[in-house]
This record gives C-alpha cells, sequence and structure tokens, in this order.
C-alpha cells in the first residue's frame, strides 16, 4: 500500500511581501494605514529622457533617482525638476466609495486622465510612503491625497508608465515596480458580454475566471466574475497580502460582470474576491469559475493555464462515430481518493486503466470529481465546479488520468451534480450578498433531506454557468458521458415538501418547469457541440421521456429531457429485494424478476450496481445474499450471470468485482488484501473476479447481449408464461441479436440441481453448448454443468417444435447459444 499523501498546489516562486509588517494582515479584516508623506507635499515632474528601466510588468526595483547635481548636463538643463501645481483632489463621496471597495468603475478614478491644464494619475496604495511614475523620458512623484492614494497632475501624458511603489523608510528599499493596472482597457470582449447577458455562453469558462495573458503588450492576469448586486468587487490574493484595497474592479454594465487586468500576476497565484454586498459587509468569495483551487480544507482559488498535450486522438476520432446504444457498455464506478488510498492523479494513471482493461470493462464511471470541502459528501456537494478535486493533483494531471484511460480502450464517465451545492460562505451561497445562484424563495433555496442550497435553474445567467460547465468537462477534460446526479429531486416542486412547503408551477402541476427547460438545454447542448458524448439520469421516478429526444412531445404535454440512458433504479431495488429472500420464500417474489420487462423499453436503460447499495447499512453486493459463505458467493455469482444478461448496460462499484464483504468506506476503499494469494479464501474472492472479466469478455463477443438493448425484438422470455417457473426460482429468456443469432440466459435462483429441465429453443440450431456456467470451478462454484454440447431434440415445449433439457446448476446462472 503506498502511503497517503495530499498533493500541494503547483511549485510557485516565493513572494516576499511589499509590505511592512505593521501592514500585513489576515485574509480577512480591514486595512492598516501607515504613516504616509504630508499632502502638503507638492506633485514634482521630471521630463527624464534615460531610459524607463525593466520592461513593463517587471517588479524588480529601480534604482533611486541620482541627485540634480548628480546628474548629466542634458538633464540638469532639460529636465530641471519644477513644480507644477497639484491635481483637482478625488470628491470625498468618490474617494470613500473606492476605499470602501463599493465603487463600481475604479477605472474612471485611478489611471491616467485629462483635467484642465493637463492630466491626472491617480494610483491607490495603501501602505505605501511614495510612488513615482517611470515612462519613457518621464518621472513624476506621486503626493499622497488621503487614504492611499496618490496623485500628481503631468503636462502631457505619457505612453505606456509604469508605478514604483516605495513601501520600505529609504529610498530603494521594499519597492516594486510594474505597470499600473488602471491603464488598460476592458480584456473581455462585447461579444463574451452579450453572450453572458443573454445567457448563452457556451464556453463560459473562456470569459469568465482567472486567465493568465498579455493585453496591451504587457503580461498578467485578467480576472473577472459575475456579481450583478455587490457594490463594489475586488481581487485579493497571495500577491497583495491578500488586501484587495488596491485592486477594486470595474463594472462592465448590465452582465453584471466585474473585471480587472492584473500586471505581473501569473499561473499558481492564490486568488479570492472581496465582494462588498448590498448590506455593505465585504466577503472573501472563492472564484465560481476557478479552474484549479487549493487543496481542502484551503479554500483559495489558483489561476491556472493548461499545457497538457493530448494523446488520445484516436480514441476521440473513434467515439465521434460511435453509437453506444448498439454497442457493448459496462461501467465500472471508481471513488479515486479511495480505490488505491494515497494515489494522485499520476499514480492512479499507471494502475487503473490497466486494471479496468483487465477486467474487460468499456468504460469507468467516476464519482464526482468537481472540487468539494468535505470528503466525506464523496464530491456530491460542490464547491468548485470547473476545477478537478486537487486532494489528487492538478488539473493536468486530471487529464493525464483520462488520456492514459482512453489510450488503454477505456471511456471515462463522470458524476455531476447540477442539483444542488453547499452553504460555505466563502463559496457560492448568497454570492454577491443576495440569492444569486439559489432560489430567492424561501421555499425553493433549501434542499430539505441533504442542508444545502438548490439552483435557481430558472435564472438564465445560472442555467449557462451549469450548461457551460457540462460542456466544459467534456471538451476539456474529454470526459466521454455525464451521469446526472439527483434528476428527480430537480423535476419535482413537491420533491421531500409536504403541504405547503411548496407552491405549484404556473399550470396548477408539481413539475419544476425551469428545471425541466435546464435539463432540455444541457443535454441539447451537449450532444450538439460534443459528438460520441453521452448523458445518463439517476431518475428514481416514473418520468415519462427521460430519454426521449427534448423536440418530441410526450403525453404530459413535456418534450423528452433529452438525456442518453437512464438509470434503472426500479430494476436494482426489485432484484436486489428478490436476492435478498431465503431461495424458499423467492417463488412468492418472481414478479419482482419480471415486472422490469413491463418497462424495459420505455427508456434506454443502465442496471446499476451503485456505491449508494453498498453503503449506510445496506451492506456489500455479496452481503445481501442469504445463507452460508458458499452461499452467498454463488448467488452473487448468479445475479451477476442475470445481470450481464438483462436487457440494457451494467454498471458495477469497485470491490463488488470480488465480493468484498464489507460495506464501502471512503477511508479504507476496496479490500484488496482479500486478493493477497497468502489469504486463505483468496480464491474465493478471485474467482468472482475471473467470473467478472469473462461476463465482460463473452459478452463483448456476443453481440445478442448489446446489439438490440434498446428493441423489443431483442428478447423474448423462454416461457410462453414467465410466472410458470416461480416454484422453481428459474428465470429464462432470450436475446437476439441484429441478424436473429440467439442466446438463452437461464438463471437457477434455488439451492438444489435441477435435472433435465427441458426449455424449448428455436429452429435452425441443432447443438447448443455453454457460452457462460457462473458454477464453474474457476470461479468458486460446484463445477455442475453441461460440459458437452447439448442436442435439440424435437419434443414440442412451450410453443417451440424443438427443446433442450440441459442441467441447471443450484444458484447459478447459463448461458447456451448454438454451436
Amino acid at each position: 500500500m503506498i502511503p497517503p499523501r495530499l498533493p500541494a498546489a503547483r511549485p510557485r516562486p516565493a513572494r516576499p511581501s511589499p509590505f511592512p509588517p505593521e501592514a500585513r494582515r489576515a485574509r480577512t479584516g480591514g486595512p492598516v494605514f501607515p504613516e504616509q508623506p504630508s499632502t502638503r507635499i507638492p506633485a514634482t515632474f521630471v521630463r527624464d529622457p534615460a531610459p524607463a528601466g525593466p520592461a513593463s510588468g517587471s517588479t524588480a526595483a529601480p534604482a533611486p533617482p541620482p541627485p540634480d547635481e548628480a546628474r548629466a548636463p542634458a538633464a540638469r538643463t532639460a529636465g530641471r525638476r519644477a513644480e507644477v501645481p497639484g491635481p483637482p483632489p478625488l470628491p470625498g463621496p468618490d474617494r470613500a466609495r473606492l476605499v470602501a471597495g463599493e465603487h463600481h468603475d475604479p477605472h474612471a478614478l485611478l489611471g491616467l486622465h485629462p483635467v484642465p491644464g493637463g492630466f491626472v494619475v491617480r494610483a491607490l496604495k495603501p501602505f505605501a510612503r511614495a510612488v513615482t511614475l517611470v515612462a519613457p523620458g518621464t518621472r513624476a512623484e506621486l503626493a499622497h491625497e488621503a487614504d492611499g492614494l496618490f496623485s500628481a497632475l503631468l503636462p502631457t501624458a505619457p505612453d505606456a508608465y509604469e508605478l514604483v511603489v516605495r513601501y520600505g523608510a529609504e529610498p530603494g528599499v521594499d519597492e516594486v515596480r510594474g505597470a499600473d493596472a488602471y491603464r488598460f482597457w476592458p480584456a473581455l470582449g462585447e461579444l463574451d458580454l452579450h453572450l453572458i447577458r443573454e445567457g448563452r455562453h457556451e464556453e463560459l469558462w473562456r470569459a469568465l475566471g482567472a486567465h493568465p495573458m498579455t493585453h496591451q503588450g504587457v503580461a498578467g492576469t485578467r480576472f473577472t466574475v459575475w456579481a450583478p448586486n455587490a457594490l463594489g468587487v475586488r481581487v485579493a490574493g497571495d500577491f497583495n497580502c491578500w488586501d484587495g484595497t488596491a485592486a477594486p474592479m470595474r463594472s462592465l454594465g448590465a452582465s453584471g460582470v466585474w473585471e480587472l487586468f492584473l500586471p505581473g500576476v501569473g499561473e499558481g497565484a492564490l486568488y479570492k474576491f472581496d465582494v462588498a454586498g448590498p448590506d455593505g459587509g465585504h466577503r472573501l468569495r472563492a472564484d465560481p469559475m476557478a479552474r484549479r483551487t487549493e487543496c481542502p480544507p484551503a479554500t483559495a482559488s489558483i489561476v491556472e493555464r493548461s499545457r497538457y498535450e493530448w494523446r488520445d486522438g484516436e480514441w476521440m476520432a473513434r467515439r465521434a462515430a460511435r453509437e453506444p446504444h448498439r454497442e457493448p457498455l459496462s461501467v465500472y464506478e471508481v471513488h479515486l481518493p479511495s480505490w488505491r488510498p494515497g494515489l494522485g492523479y499520476r499514480e492512479l494513471a499507471e494502475q487503473l486503466p490497466a486494471y479496468v482493461a483487465d477486467l474487460g470493462f468499456t468504460h469507468v464511471e467516476l464519482m464526482p470529481v468537481a472540487e468539494h470541502p468535505f470528503g466525506g459528501s464523496w464530491g456530491y456537494q460542490v464547491t468548485g465546479f470547473y476545477a478537478p478535486t486537487a486532494r489528487l493533483g492538478g488539473p493536468d494531471d486530471f487529464r493525464y488520468l483520462v488520456d492514459a484511460l482512453h489510450r488503454a480502450g477505456i471511456g471515462v464517465l463522470m458524476d455531476w451534480v447540477p442539483a444542488h451545492f453547499p452553504k460555505d460562505e466563502w463559496a457560492l451561497a448568497r454570492f454577491d450578498g443576495t440569492a444569486l445562484y439559489e432560489h430567492a424563495d424561501p421555499q425553493r433555496a433549501e434542499h430539505p433531506d441533504w442542508g444545502t442550497l438548490e439552483f435557481d435553474h430558472g435564472r438564465r445567467e445560472v442555467r449557462n454557468f451549469l450548461v457551460a460547465n457540462a460542456v466544459y468537462w467534456c471538451e476539456e477534460f474529454h470526459i466521454d458521458g455525464l451521469r446526472v446526479d439527483a434528476v428527480a429531486s430537480m423535476l419535482y416542486l413537491d420533491y421531500s415538501r409536504g403541504d405547503g412547503g411548496w407552491t405549484p408551477n404556473a399550470h396548477g402541476g408539481r413539475e419544476d418547469l425551469d428545471a425541466v427547460a435546464f435539463l432540455q438545454e444541457m443535454n441539447a447542448t451537449v450532444y450538439r457541440r460534443c459528438p460520441g458524448v453521452f448523458t445518463a439520469a439517476e431518475e428514481s421516478t416514473a418520468w415519462p421521456g427521460v430519454t426521449r429526444a427534448t423536440h418530441h412531445t410526450g403525453e404530459g404535454g413535456f418534450g423528452g429531457l433529452g438525456f442518453g440512458f437512464k438509470w434503472n433504479m426500479g430494476w436494482m431495488h426489485d432484484s436486489l429485494a428478490y436476492m435478498g429472500k431465503e431461495p424458499v420464500h423467492r417463488r412468492y417474489h418472481h414478479g419482482e424478476m419480471t415486472f422490469s420487462m413491463v418497462y424495459a423499453y420505455s427508456e434506454n436503460y443502465i442496471l446499476p450496481i451503485s456505491h449508494d447499495e453498498v453503503v449506510h447499512g445496506k451492506r456489500a453486493l455479496v452481503s445481501k445474499m442469504p445463507g452460508d459463505w458458499w452461499q452467498q458467493r454463488a448467488g452473487h455469482r448468479a445475479y451477476l450471470g442475470f445481470m450481464w444478461a438483462h436487457p440494457g448496460k451494467q454498471l458495477l462499484f469497485m470491490g463488488q468485482e470480488f465480493a468484498q464483504g464489507a460495506e464501502w468506506s471512503q477511508e479504507h476503499g476496496p479490500h484488496w488484501w482479500l486478493l493477497d494469494p497468502g489469504y486463505a479464501a483468496e480464491p474465493d474472492h478471485r474467482g468472482v473476479r475471473d467470473l467478472v472479466r469473462e461476463l465482460n469478455t463473452v459478452s463483448r463477443a456476443t453481440p445478442a447481449l448489446w446489439e438490440r438493448d434498446t428493441e423489443p425484438a431483442g428478447f423474448s422470455w423462454a416461457f410462453e408464461d414467465p410466472a410458470d417457473t416461480a416454484d422453481d426460482n428459474v428465470l429464462a429468456f432470450w436475446r437476439y441479436a441484429a441478424d436473429g443469432s440467439p442466446l438463452l440466459s437461464v438463471s437457477n435462483f434455488s439451492p438444489v440441481v435441477r435435472h433435465a429441465y427441458r426449455i424449448g429453443v428455436p429452429p435452425g440450431h441443432p447443438a447448443w453448448c455453454e457460452a457462460l456456467n457462473t458454477d464453474a470451478r474457476r470461479f468458486g462454484g460446484g463445477g455442475v454443468g453441461n460440459p458437452q454440447p447439448l442436442t435439440a431434440e424435437p419434443v414440442p415445449h412451450h410453443g417451440r417444435e424443438h427443446s433442450l433439457t440441459p442441467v441447471l446448476p443450484p444458484l447459478a446462472t447459463l448461458w447456451l447459444r448454438p454451436r
């Protein structure tokens, strides 16, 4: 077992603080201004033909200017220091709002602006002792007005100037030099703002968040955030000692977006947004669009730029042409932090693809990887919707894992949670001081079961945030499918709410029309933009048309939701209830195993044995089976054989592939020691794993088991009335490929051998053989079966002219096919 580790953020060069110790502060709290120069000191201006020094964006401290008498003669005659009238003072209310971080347009006050008599330059630099403007041929000392605001009046406007900010008591000590953030035009285009206003920006992650870039020839980072009700927003980070006073953002009008380009800030910088709400209170918020975060419990966002070079081009080209409903699809569900505790994304990439490929699964499904503060939520309470969890590495490390799975021939599905989010005060909850991402209506804001907040799917910007997020994972991380969590909780206004706890929709119904429209838009957008990607809904009710196309209206008047698949929760609950009964009682519950075929083709189904079924006292799959250890394992194997033959795709949670007897624990993950050759019962567990490999291998080679999964013609019961075999605890049915090739699945869920069990077979196939027997000795079974081919006898049975008489092993499933 590799010792656990917590991956750190990408190493960054140390950032020495430019502020004196007495001026530094924690990430929260107000600024403390040191003693600053008197406001009576006049601004001075010098025209200097000497070079301006380091390039724009540099933080290197320049050498202090030489005294006048040491200058070259040209400088003494042409650039003589001369006092000029001071600039007009900033009006008190504007200055107060600016310093308080509540001004909507700090760029109108700071930076360089024409005024009568010249150009005024202003800089807000709390804690500074001196501020100097430097440009080619120009140096101007700015005078301190008040509250950390410095200004000077210039006779002409310099082209591209920098500011030298001194925090030390002596010239040249603790100086920072760089371009003035308030001399730049907005770095976000009008088209972006228009699409954001309309809620139609399908690449929202390219417009909002923190983006390293070169803007107007200067390297830095553009910060943008949607906070329409904020009085003001500032950027705070490790680059300004978590004091955003000097970095107020500007509002970009009706879009509700705030923007600021900060020169010199680059990849790896930590940041948050200091948001002033309508109540005047300031709150430090993580970036909703952050593409990287600190490792929990730390909560800062990180400036990120991907440098990953994908190597899965062949997989992506094939994916676009695939039809998942007509292909083999079996899914291994994984909780990445606990599959092999202590491994990061890159270490997992060395083990997970090989393991999954060896067992023959076509896909993995990852429980949510988006950043979440509490590991015990398993990722289902998300705070960083655009950032893979930092617990296992950085975003490019996660790309490396997906790439490795693709190159091993494994598709990657991901659980996605657009229904709700946690209340953490540093995240999305009341982000700009108002109900922004959540519902303003208290009846709809809080989820009654989970103590979380529900998204306001009727707000176009929120809907855009989520639709773009679905596209983001598919395009930026090459995710092949999204399993959407808790869909039922989104569809119904009265979900877990009693009388008086909900309000009917405009038509008097209980359907959440906003959520319906959101799911339709999300599915339509993902399928249009990402060919070959599919979505699956965890929907536990009988909502009609979950996998129907969005433009096809059903009987209830709703268009389909547009999902590619739906988890068959009914099949899962019914079949597990049957398997949990003692065999002597199963005859009375036979309908629980046959009922699924009543509705099997109403949707496109995945048959899930997921993490939800092996936690919270529900017991592991093998432990649900009655009887002694041999009977439990036999029932486990027989159930898997029945599941793989049943119409629909298969999903199995980690640990169940080798019959782990204990419930899954996020702290310990699968009990891999059960497969240690030194463990006495290791052959029992290895045998079940070998069966899973065989199920996948034989299934892939047998089109009858997957080619017509969504067509009623691909299935028929082996007996005219499936209830006829209830007393025997036998379930037998046919599967057919597109060319008519048959496969017979027979499950004997009683603990007795049934000899010469007659079953009618179609004509034209004189001999039949076992394709799979879950009682085989190599799987840990008793070895009862039909080692020799079976001959079809001309004995009519159940409407067929010929029949077979196979031996049915106890608690086992047989697959028979023509020889």
